[in-house]
């Protein structure tokens, strides 16, 4: 079994995903950075269908991963969020928010994210 962590897939079917060679492709990082990265939990993989995946809105259009998610994850790890719980938190629509928390740190509005994943943690 692989040292790396990964999630249970409890996306939606319709999240697209991508695998780990093609997030090192859009990162322009080696693979092995993407490996490093799941083991710092600074990004999470889900296995689907057997293989590790890494949802497809945790990198920006130009080759980055969103800005405030490496935070928030280890926020919610830090605070005992499971990587399942983690993924759901981050896909689960929140009226206050507006909108998901993922949809939110992809539009710039990662204080807000953060500041609610540190209020979970109490």
């Amino acid at each position: 079994m692989s040292s790396i962590p990964a999630a249970a897939d409890v996306l939606d079917p319709d999240v697209p995903v991508l695998p780990l060679p093609d997030v090192a492709i859009r990162l322009d990082q080696p693979i092995t950075r993407v490996h490093q990265a799941l083991r710092d939990h600074q990004l999470i993989a889900v296995r689907r269908r057997g293989v590790l995946m890494v949802p497809a809105e945790f990198i920006t259009d130009s080759g980055d991963v969103v800005k405030g998610l490496p935070g928030t994850i280890t926020v919610l790890n830090d605070s005992g969020f499971s990587p399942d719980e983690v993924i759901r938190w981050l896909f689960t629509a929140d009226d206050t928010l507006p909108g998901r928390p993922i949809d939110a740190l992809r539009g710039d509005r990662g204080r807000e994210v953060k500041r609610r994943a540190q209020a979970l943690a109490y």
